[in-house]
């Protein structure tokens, strides 16, 4: 039995404020009647990169959305499932990979919706699981204390009963240069974990699988008496993903599938979970506001300053390689949003998906902002 909660929030409350660099990158007043009433939003993997390779010809393809003075001529943001740093490392490591300039703002990952729950959690001790940085992008969303899976668990003496198994442990980690015990940052001993965020993948999903059994079965304090199951939240939940393996890899749906089974199975009562991300149609109508929100910092327009509610897009173009994911969450997210569905990634047939049928399959990203901008005459 599962239980998938839907996250809901008004998109008034979705934050407007904007960073100084991008006001920068896009300070060049354009003419009112040139603002594009379309928008992109490209997937990362197995769209624009493999692994850290660009693909499809996506440089090229993303210099056509911009000006030759650099600034930004059409509006398009990365809407992505995946994480593990900050939205302004990501845009950093993107700029860097594409030669072009990205802001932060155009860069939505799957950890991103987090930010929204922060007045819930905001001084209560959190764990954050997953590869990357997964607690710095939490502290920088404004939560107070926080501590990764990698610190919370190395407090917990012999939590993890294979960590002498492994390469590098957990303790070792924190404590290469010394034989002293660690003194935890906040009183993990007596203070309950008041939520989970899987915030990327996890790396070692034995010892976070056991962790998290223990923080949920035990109402948030490892190895005392049986609690209330604290909230666990999900940055997404695709069950594969293209890296730079041939084949797709087991991405976090894959990993809650299993901590799902494995907490059920022990605890008697089936796990309670939010799970984030493409599919969600709240993720869509999110990208949509920080769209309209760029169409404003590009053309500086008077009428939408109270949010970017304003401007209307007859298009919005979601270019993806998942169909169950990519294209399903469009679907579901309907107009005006269109579907694109390309052979780089995880999808790689001849004809459309059958389940999760795209508005137009094409082979590259390059081809699919070849034909927007044609059919847009941009």
């Amino acid at each position: 039995m599962r239980f998938r909660c839907v996250f809901k929030t008004s998109l008034a409350n979705i934050k407007t404020t904007r960073s100084r660099c991008f006001r920068r990158s896009y300070s060049q007043l354009q003419p009112q009647s040139d603002r594009p009433s379309f928008g992109i939003a490209f997937d990362i993997d197995g769209v624009i990169l493999r692994g850290r390779t660009p693909i499809g010809g996506s440089p090229r393809a993303l210099r056509r959305l911009y000006r030759d003075d650099g600034t930004l001529k059409i509006p398009f943001l990365f809407l992505t499932n995946g994480g593990g740093v900050p939205e302004s490392k990501r845009a950093s490591e993107l700029s860097e990979l594409l030669g072009i300039q990205i802001s932060p703002r155009q860069v939505v990952q799957g950890h991103s919706p987090f930010k929204e729950v922060v007045n819930w959690y905001e001084n209560e001790l959190i764990v954050a699981v997953g590869k990357g940085e997964p607690a710095a992008v939490m502290s920088e969303y404004g939560f107070k204390q926080v501590l990764s899976m990698d610190e919370y668990a190395s407090y917990f003496k012999d939590i993890d009963p294979l960590s002498h198994y492994k390469t590098r442990g957990i303790k070792q980690t924190y404590d290469e240069n010394s034989s002293k015990e660690l003194v935890p940052r906040y009183d993990v001993y007596s203070d309950r974990v008041k939520a989970a965020f899987v915030v990327s993948d996890p790396s070692d999903w034995g010892r976070d699988i056991q962790v998290l059994c223990d923080i949920l079965r035990y109402g948030g304090l490892p190895g005392r008496d049986k609690g209330h199951q604290p909230p666990i939240y999900f940055a997404s939940d695709d069950l594969e993903y293209q890296a730079a393996f041939p084949t797709e890899r087991l991405g976090m749906g894959a990993f809650r599938i299993a901590l799902e089974g494995i907490f059920n199975s022990v605890s008697g009562s089936p796990l309670k979970y939010t799970s984030f991300g493409k599919p969600n149609p709240f993720v869509f109508k999110n990208a949509e506001v920080i769209l309209t929100q760029l169409v404003s910092d590009i053309y500086h327009s008077q009428d939408n300053m109270d949010g970017g509610t304003g401007h209307e897009f007859s298009t919005l173009y979601m270019i993806g390689d998942n169909p169950k994911v990519d294209i399903n969450g469009a679907m579901k997210a309907g107009r005006p949003w269109f579907s694109i569905l390309t052979r780089t990634g995880v999808f790689k047939g001849q004809d459309n998906d059958t389940q999760f049928p795209a508005d137009l399959v094409i082979d590259t990203v390059e081809e699919a902002v070849d034909h927007i901008l044609k059919k847009e005459h941009a």
